[in-house]
Protein backbone atom coordinates (compact mmCIF):
# COMPACT_ATOMS: atom_id res chain seq x y z
CA UNK A 1 0.00 0.00 0.00
CA UNK A 2 0.94 3.43 -0.66
CA UNK A 3 1.14 5.58 2.61
CA UNK A 4 1.94 9.84 2.14
CA UNK A 5 2.68 10.44 5.50
CA UNK A 6 1.71 14.06 6.22
CA UNK A 7 3.96 15.78 9.19
CA UNK A 8 6.65 13.57 9.24
CA UNK A 9 8.67 15.68 11.48
CA UNK A 10 7.50 15.26 14.54
CA UNK A 11 7.44 13.16 17.06
CA UNK A 12 5.31 10.54 15.79
CA UNK A 13 6.24 11.43 12.30
CA UNK A 14 9.84 10.42 13.02
CA UNK A 15 8.78 7.45 14.46
CA UNK A 16 6.14 6.14 12.23
CA UNK A 17 8.42 6.80 9.06
CA UNK A 18 11.50 4.62 10.55
CA UNK A 19 9.07 2.18 11.58
CA UNK A 20 7.04 1.62 7.93
CA UNK A 21 10.40 1.80 6.42
CA UNK A 22 11.99 -0.50 9.35
CA UNK A 23 9.49 -3.35 7.86
CA UNK A 24 9.07 -2.29 4.75
CA UNK A 25 5.35 -3.74 4.17
CA UNK A 26 4.14 -0.07 2.56
CA UNK A 27 5.48 2.52 -0.07
CA UNK A 28 6.03 5.42 1.75
CA UNK A 29 6.00 8.99 0.68
CA UNK A 30 6.49 11.90 3.82
CA UNK A 31 5.99 15.28 3.54
CA UNK A 32 6.87 17.90 6.55
CA UNK A 33 4.90 19.85 8.56
CA UNK A 34 6.31 23.27 7.34
CA UNK A 35 6.07 22.16 3.59
CA UNK A 36 2.37 21.17 4.40
CA UNK A 37 1.53 24.90 5.43
CA UNK A 38 -0.50 24.64 1.69
CA UNK A 39 -2.54 27.97 1.30
CA UNK A 40 -4.74 27.11 -0.95
CA UNK A 41 -6.83 23.70 -1.87
CA UNK A 42 -4.91 22.88 -5.30
CA UNK A 43 -1.65 23.12 -3.27
CA UNK A 44 -3.07 20.38 -1.26
CA UNK A 45 -4.33 18.22 -3.86
CA UNK A 46 -1.29 18.32 -5.98
CA UNK A 47 0.34 16.53 -3.27
CA UNK A 48 -1.75 13.88 -2.82
CA UNK A 49 -2.34 13.81 -6.74
CA UNK A 50 1.48 13.10 -7.00
CA UNK A 51 1.93 10.71 -4.38
CA UNK A 52 -0.35 8.52 -5.76
CA UNK A 53 -1.09 7.42 -2.20
CA UNK A 54 -3.87 4.78 -1.14
CA UNK A 55 -3.90 6.55 2.02
CA UNK A 56 -3.07 9.62 3.44
CA UNK A 57 -1.62 9.48 7.27
CA UNK A 58 -2.48 13.44 8.42
CA UNK A 59 -0.24 14.01 11.57
CA UNK A 60 -0.17 17.95 11.41
CA UNK A 61 -2.85 18.51 14.60
CA UNK A 62 -1.68 15.73 16.68
CA UNK A 63 1.62 16.79 16.00
CA UNK A 64 1.20 20.60 16.71
CA UNK A 65 -0.72 19.93 19.89
CA UNK A 66 1.46 18.01 21.47
CA UNK A 67 4.68 20.03 20.63
CA UNK A 68 2.83 23.25 21.90
CA UNK A 69 1.46 25.26 19.13
CA UNK A 70 -1.42 26.34 18.14
CA UNK A 71 -3.49 25.87 15.34
CA UNK A 72 -6.18 27.87 13.50
CA UNK A 73 -9.03 27.71 11.20
CA UNK A 74 -6.51 27.51 7.99
CA UNK A 75 -4.98 24.14 9.58
CA UNK A 76 -8.88 23.07 10.14
CA UNK A 77 -9.07 23.61 6.23
CA UNK A 78 -6.37 21.95 4.90
CA UNK A 79 -7.37 18.79 7.08
CA UNK A 80 -10.98 18.96 4.73
CA UNK A 81 -8.96 19.92 1.57
CA UNK A 82 -6.81 16.35 2.25
CA UNK A 83 -10.12 14.37 2.80
CA UNK A 84 -11.58 16.08 -0.36
CA UNK A 85 -8.02 14.84 -2.30
CA UNK A 86 -8.71 11.07 -0.96
CA UNK A 87 -12.21 11.06 -1.95
CA UNK A 88 -11.49 12.17 -5.52
CA UNK A 89 -8.83 9.98 -5.72
CA UNK A 90 -10.46 6.99 -4.12
CA UNK A 91 -7.98 7.04 -1.43
CA UNK A 92 -8.27 6.86 2.22
CA UNK A 93 -8.07 9.32 4.87
CA UNK A 94 -6.33 8.38 8.33
CA UNK A 95 -6.51 11.87 10.54
CA UNK A 96 -4.52 10.85 13.96
CA UNK A 97 -6.63 13.61 16.55
CA UNK A 98 -5.99 14.12 20.47
CA UNK A 99 -7.75 13.56 23.99
CA UNK A 100 -8.20 16.82 23.96
CA UNK A 101 -11.26 17.03 21.72
CA UNK A 102 -12.75 15.87 25.69
CA UNK A 103 -13.57 18.52 28.61
CA UNK A 104 -12.09 16.51 30.70
CA UNK A 105 -15.29 15.90 32.87
CA UNK A 106 -16.46 12.43 32.79
CA UNK A 107 -15.08 10.29 35.66
CA UNK A 108 -14.73 7.37 33.48
CA UNK A 109 -12.62 7.11 30.45
CA UNK A 110 -14.18 8.64 27.23
CA UNK A 111 -15.67 6.38 24.43
CA UNK A 112 -15.25 7.10 20.78
CA UNK A 113 -19.31 7.91 20.71
CA UNK A 114 -18.77 10.60 23.56
CA UNK A 115 -19.33 14.07 21.66
CA UNK A 116 -16.10 16.18 21.57
CA UNK A 117 -16.99 18.27 24.46
CA UNK A 118 -13.96 20.70 25.07
CA UNK A 119 -14.98 24.56 24.40
CA UNK A 120 -11.48 25.26 24.37
CA UNK A 121 -10.43 26.78 20.86
CA UNK A 122 -8.15 23.45 20.60
CA UNK A 123 -10.85 21.02 21.29
CA UNK A 124 -13.34 23.02 18.66
CA UNK A 125 -10.92 22.95 16.22
CA UNK A 126 -9.89 19.55 16.47
CA UNK A 127 -13.82 18.16 16.86
CA UNK A 128 -13.83 20.48 13.47
CA UNK A 129 -11.27 18.92 11.90
CA UNK A 130 -12.52 15.05 12.67
CA UNK A 131 -16.36 16.35 11.39
CA UNK A 132 -14.58 17.35 7.87
CA UNK A 133 -12.84 14.29 7.77
CA UNK A 134 -15.49 11.73 8.39
CA UNK A 135 -18.22 13.75 6.30
CA UNK A 136 -16.03 14.43 3.53
CA UNK A 137 -13.92 10.98 2.84
CA UNK A 138 -16.38 7.64 2.97
CA UNK A 139 -13.23 5.54 4.12
CA UNK A 140 -11.52 7.73 6.96
CA UNK A 141 -10.07 6.84 10.36
CA UNK A 142 -9.83 9.32 13.08
CA UNK A 143 -7.73 8.14 15.30
CA UNK A 144 -7.41 9.47 19.31
CA UNK A 145 -4.57 9.74 21.22
CA UNK A 146 -3.40 10.77 24.72
CA UNK A 147 0.00 12.82 24.72
CA UNK A 148 2.49 11.70 22.70
CA UNK A 149 6.55 12.05 24.20
CA UNK A 150 9.22 10.94 22.68
CA UNK A 151 13.33 11.69 22.88
CA UNK A 152 13.09 12.93 19.23
CA UNK A 153 11.25 16.13 18.37
CA UNK A 154 9.62 18.67 20.86
CA UNK A 155 7.22 17.17 23.02
CA UNK A 156 6.13 17.25 26.73
CA UNK A 157 9.19 14.70 27.63
CA UNK A 158 11.70 17.02 25.98
CA UNK A 159 10.04 20.20 27.44
CA UNK A 160 10.15 18.96 30.81
CA UNK A 161 13.88 17.62 30.59
CA UNK A 162 14.94 21.18 29.72
CA UNK A 163 13.10 22.24 32.99
CA UNK A 164 14.70 19.60 35.25
CA UNK A 165 18.38 20.65 33.22
CA UNK A 166 17.47 24.17 33.96
CA UNK A 167 17.11 23.66 38.20
CA UNK A 168 15.27 25.11 40.43
CA UNK A 169 11.70 25.07 41.31
CA UNK A 170 8.88 23.06 39.19
CA UNK A 171 5.23 23.90 39.78
CA UNK A 172 3.09 21.32 38.31
CA UNK A 173 -0.52 20.42 37.86
CA UNK A 174 -2.16 17.37 39.12
CA UNK A 175 -5.44 17.87 38.63
CA UNK A 176 -5.07 17.18 35.16
CA UNK A 177 -5.12 13.13 34.45
CA UNK A 178 -4.16 11.27 31.05
CA UNK A 179 -2.56 8.71 30.05
CA UNK A 180 0.42 9.50 27.58
CA UNK A 181 1.51 7.87 24.83
CA UNK A 182 5.52 6.75 24.05
CA UNK A 183 6.12 7.99 20.17
CA UNK A 184 7.25 4.14 19.22
CA UNK A 185 4.12 2.66 20.81
CA UNK A 186 1.84 4.92 19.08
CA UNK A 187 3.79 4.09 15.83
CA UNK A 188 2.93 0.06 16.22
CA UNK A 189 -0.62 1.19 16.76
CA UNK A 190 -0.56 3.41 13.21
CA UNK A 191 1.66 0.91 11.21
CA UNK A 192 -0.83 -2.47 13.02
CA UNK A 193 -3.84 -0.35 11.27
CA UNK A 194 -2.24 0.24 8.42
CA UNK A 195 -1.13 -3.05 8.39
CA UNK A 196 -4.77 -4.56 8.39
CA UNK A 197 -6.62 -1.67 6.46
CA UNK A 198 -3.66 -2.45 3.70
CA UNK A 199 -5.05 -5.99 3.52
CA UNK A 200 -8.87 -5.31 3.00
CA UNK A 201 -9.82 -4.79 6.37
CA UNK A 202 -13.20 -2.07 6.02
CA UNK A 203 -12.67 -0.72 9.68
CA UNK A 204 -13.38 2.83 9.13
CA UNK A 205 -14.78 5.38 11.91
CA UNK A 206 -13.15 6.98 15.25
CA UNK A 207 -10.84 4.95 17.45
CA UNK A 208 -9.26 5.28 20.72
CA UNK A 209 -5.62 4.50 21.84
CA UNK A 210 -3.84 5.45 24.99
CA UNK A 211 -1.00 3.95 27.78
CA UNK A 212 -2.76 1.44 30.54
CA UNK A 213 -1.52 3.67 32.92
CA UNK A 214 -3.23 7.40 34.33
CA UNK A 215 -1.15 10.28 35.36
CA UNK A 216 -0.52 13.63 35.71
CA UNK A 217 2.44 16.41 34.82
CA UNK A 218 3.71 16.08 38.77
CA UNK A 219 3.66 12.54 38.44
CA UNK A 220 4.97 12.16 35.05
CA UNK A 221 7.75 14.80 36.06
CA UNK A 222 8.65 12.40 38.86
CA UNK A 223 9.18 9.65 36.61
CA UNK A 224 11.76 11.15 34.62
CA UNK A 225 13.33 13.18 37.88
CA UNK A 226 14.18 9.73 38.65
CA UNK A 227 15.77 8.31 35.09
CA UNK A 228 17.62 11.33 34.78
CA UNK A 229 19.45 11.09 38.21
CA UNK A 230 21.51 8.42 36.51
CA UNK A 231 23.40 10.40 34.55
CA UNK A 232 26.31 12.08 35.57
CA UNK A 233 25.64 15.67 34.44
CA UNK A 234 22.73 16.52 36.08
CA UNK A 235 21.99 16.85 39.86
CA UNK A 236 18.74 16.11 40.63
CA UNK A 237 19.39 17.78 44.00
CA UNK A 238 19.08 21.04 42.31
CA UNK A 239 15.32 20.50 41.17
CA UNK A 240 12.11 20.62 43.52
CA UNK A 241 9.06 19.68 42.52
CA UNK A 242 5.97 21.13 43.60
CA UNK A 243 2.33 20.60 43.02
CA UNK A 244 0.66 23.98 41.47
CA UNK A 245 -2.49 24.52 44.23
CA UNK A 246 -5.12 25.83 42.04
CA UNK A 247 -8.91 26.31 42.87
CA UNK A 248 -9.86 24.17 39.52
CA UNK A 249 -11.72 20.67 39.58
CA UNK A 250 -10.00 17.88 38.79
CA UNK A 251 -10.13 17.52 34.99
CA UNK A 252 -9.48 13.68 33.97
CA UNK A 253 -8.86 12.93 29.71
CA UNK A 254 -8.04 9.32 29.78
CA UNK A 255 -9.40 7.55 27.09
CA UNK A 256 -11.28 3.88 26.77
CA UNK A 257 -9.81 1.65 23.96
CA UNK A 258 -11.98 -1.42 23.92
CA UNK A 259 -12.86 -0.51 20.28
CA UNK A 260 -9.52 -0.56 18.83
CA UNK A 261 -8.72 -4.03 20.48
CA UNK A 262 -11.58 -5.85 19.60
CA UNK A 263 -11.44 -4.50 16.05
CA UNK A 264 -7.43 -4.41 15.28
CA UNK A 265 -6.19 -6.92 17.83
CA UNK A 266 -4.01 -3.89 19.43
CA UNK A 267 -3.56 -3.96 23.28
CA UNK A 268 -2.49 -1.24 25.43
CA UNK A 269 0.69 -1.08 27.14
CA UNK A 270 2.20 1.12 30.04
CA UNK A 271 3.80 4.43 29.13
CA UNK A 272 6.41 3.64 32.07
CA UNK A 273 8.36 0.93 30.69
CA UNK A 274 9.44 3.52 28.15
CA UNK A 275 10.73 6.62 29.95
CA UNK A 276 14.04 5.32 31.08
CA UNK A 277 15.03 4.71 26.85
CA UNK A 278 13.51 7.80 26.05
CA UNK A 279 15.79 10.06 29.11
CA UNK A 280 18.71 7.73 28.18
CA UNK A 281 18.13 8.69 23.78
CA UNK A 282 17.42 12.45 25.33
CA UNK A 283 20.59 13.21 27.10
CA UNK A 284 22.95 10.96 24.70
CA UNK A 285 21.27 13.40 21.78
CA UNK A 286 22.21 16.06 23.77
CA UNK A 287 25.53 15.19 24.00
CA UNK A 288 26.21 14.61 20.71
CA UNK A 289 24.82 18.24 19.70
CA UNK A 290 26.80 20.15 22.27
CA UNK A 291 29.96 17.89 20.67
CA UNK A 292 29.12 18.85 17.08
CA UNK A 293 29.05 22.32 18.37
CA UNK A 294 32.39 22.53 20.29
CA UNK A 295 34.06 21.13 17.09
CA UNK A 296 32.44 23.11 14.89
CA UNK A 297 33.42 25.96 17.10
Amino acid sequence: MRVLLIGSDSSLGLALADHLKRWGRHELESVSSSVSRWKSERHAKKVVRRARADIVVDLRLQGAIDSGELINELDVERSHWLAKACQRSDASYFLVSSARVFAGDAERGYREQDPPDNPETVGRLLAAAETRASETCERHVVLRLGPVFSAAGVNVLAHMLEQLIAGGTLSLDNQLRGCPVESLDAARVVAGMLDQLGAGAESWGIYHYCSTDTTNCYEFAEALLASASQFSRFSPDAVQLQLLDGPGRALNRSLQCNRIHSTFAIKQVSWRSFVADNVRQYFYQRQQQQASKEASG
